[in-house]
């Protein structure tokens, strides 16, 4: 069994995904062209709620981006992730243990047919589920905020009166 190099390995796993024009004229088709990666945007706004520090996130969008099917979990190395991040191998581990702790992201060892050692198969289904369980407060927040700007586009729209306490200055 030959080693590949880990650039090389994830490389070769990457889809072949059909690219909508909208994506190609905002982002250029030879960048879309490189691949791309499908993130829920509540994971972006919910990044405090869910106590992810900005490092954290940033292994998280790289677990992200290895994740192409919903039944084949991610399984960088960490020596790529460490790369793409600029971080330590150990830094790396680090993190994703935090994120282990957080109940987010969940360690799964692989080893080869002869017993050896192989990368790590991360699942997700953590973050999968504490972004559902948030997902209908960031609803309830999103339908508020855009019922309040369609009142504001009604003819005659006047703003409600402030509580007495609330007078101007």
């Amino acid at each position: 069994m030959t080693a590949i190099p880990p650039q090389e390995d994830d490389a070769k796993l990457a889809p072949t995904i059909k690219t909508n024009k909208a994506s190609a004229d905002k982002w250029g088709q030879q960048v879309i062209e490189l691949g791309f990666c499908l993130v829920p945007s509540l994971l972006l706004r919910a990044q405090q709620r869910i106590g992810l520090n900005p490092t954290q996130l940033a292994v998280l969008l790289q677990l992200c981006d290895f994740w192409w099917d919903k039944e084949r979990k991610p399984f960088p190395s960490k020596e790529t992730l460490a790369q793409r991040l600029s971080l330590s191998e150990r830094q790396v581990q680090r993190y994703i243990a935090e994120l282990e702790q957080a109940g987010l992201v969940q360690r799964i060892e692989r080893r080869s047919s002869n017993g050896g050692k192989l990368s790590n198969t991360y699942d997700l289904s953590g973050l999968v589920k504490r972004l559902q369980e948030l997902e209908p407060e960031f609803r309830e927040i999103e339908e508020s905020a855009k019922a309040a700007r369609k009142a504001v586009m009604k003819r005659g729209y006047k703003a409600a009166a402030k509580p007495s306490g609330e007078a101007a200055r």
